[in-house]
């Protein structure tokens, strides 16, 4: 009968046998540290059996494309019997790699110097596998993602180019503008173009939504709206002298897009717009709101005063007709036009900057330029909102006569 010492014995080489990880141990005291005992979860981890790996350095597991500097890692811990812990690219009897993650204790006899060396090894091999391939993904979006960035940036290049570069040339008219997408493309669009010697045509417009598709749709849009004759629906041909256009009248722009551009009820995409036609020397404006803040009027002297919406949204309901509004300007008068990136700009509680502040704030830039007075309310706007960037895009279009 064997006595506990023996018995405790027997079960550590059982438990070293029995387990799952790789085991080896090398004696420090010998030439090369050689393995004097690798478990049976080591040959079956390598392949190699016990009589192959006894005696030898435990380098064997090495190969062409095993990393110097792990290498150099595990020679400069077993140097200084430190013990250290890598990940490794060793090769199998049959030459096939796995990744090992290797650990070495050196053990200490009675004396205090190292006698052995303890490696335990494990495959990590599934790990490493999954987490290259999680590189490779991630490094697949990162390249995915600059260019989708760059798309956008061209996208938005374009977008900017259709906007107006100057106030048209007319005599005792002026306009200004700014135009600020909240993320690179915009839902947004304005134009101020010059019809004839005496007219100019103004709207702002608003597609529902954010990104690409809004922006896509806008720049859509401003295409069909443009002065170009014979493209754009705010001329429309006399059938007898094809040669000759005349201006179509706001409401009918604005049936006309309503028709050609009904709402994707995929994305539940429509837009808001304010379209008119300025006659210079009179100094009327005839127009459409849809869905849209009608014009504000700030006068040389007074109050700014609001002017409604005067129909729903395009792109609704097929068939819609829309009723026209007008009125008219003083010498010295402003007329602006915003999308709703303005007045839902939100503050302290989520309050929103409203219609009223918009309108407080361009009746105090009255004595100021007009480029001044809407770069003023677009800084009252930020400020309300903390400073941050709009949630929303921004779009303001001011008009004075003189």
């Amino acid at each position: 009968m064997m006595d506990k010492d023996e018995a405790l014995v027997l079960l550590k080489d059982r438990a070293l046998s029995a387990t799952a990880e790789g085991i080896t141990i090398a004696d420090a005291r010998l030439e090369d540290e050689p393995i004097i005992y690798a478990n049976a979860a080591f040959e079956r981890l390598t392949g190699y059996p016990p009589e192959f790996v006894i005696g030898r350095n435990c380098r064997f597991l090495q190969g062409p494309d095993t990393d110097p500097q792990t290498r150099e890692t595990i020679r400069r811990a077993v140097r200084r019997a430190e013990p250290c812990t890598v990940e490794i690219l060793n090769y199998r009897q049959d030459g096939t790699t796995f990744w090992n993650r290797l650990s070495i204790t050196p053990v200490k006899d009675e004396r205090g110097e190292v006698s052995h060396f303890i490696g335990v090894q494990s495959d990590v091999t599934g790990r490493r596998r999954a987490e290259d391939a999680l590189r490779a993904t991630r490094d697949e979006l990162r390249r995915a993602l600059k260019e989708l960035e760059r798309d956008i940036e061209l996208a938005a290049r374009v977008q900017r180019a259709a906007l107006p570069r100057h106030s048209p040339a007319v005599d005792g008219f002026h306009a200004a503008w700014e135009f600020l997408p909240c993320a690179g493309l915009a839902g947004d669009f304005l134009n101020v173009l010059r019809l004839d010697d005496r007219r100019v045509a103004l709207y702002i417009l608003d597609v529902s939504g954010h990104g690409a598709s809004a922006a896509l749709l806008s720049v859509s849009l401003g295409r069909l709206m443009s002065a170009v004759r014979g493209q754009s629906c705010l001329f429309e041909a006399d059938p007898d002298t094809p040669d000759e256009f005349a201006l179509t009248p706001p409401s009918q722009v604005a049936r006309f897009l309503n028709d050609s551009n009904p709402m994707d009820t995929d994305l539940a995409q429509y837009f808001t717009m304010v379209y008119g036609i300025f006659d210079v020397p009179s100094r009327e404006f005839r127009y459409v709101a849809a869905g849209h803040a009608g014009p504000l009027v700030v006068p040389r002297e007074g109050e700014p005063v609001r002017h409604d919406s005067t129909a729903q949204p395009i792109g609704l309901f097929e068939g819609t007709t829309f009723e026209e509004g007008r009125l008219s300007l003083e010498a010295g008068d402003r007329l602006y036009l915003y999308t709703d990136g303005v007045t839902e700009a939100a503050g302290p509680e989520d309050q929103d900057f409203g219609p009223g502040r918009t309108a407080e704030s361009l009746g105090r830039g009255r004595a100021k330029t007009l480029e001044r007075s809407i770069r003023d309310l677009l800084a009252e706007a930020k400020a309300w909102t903390g400073g941050g960037a709009f949630a929303d895009d921004v779009s303001v279009l001011g008009v004075e006569v003189s």
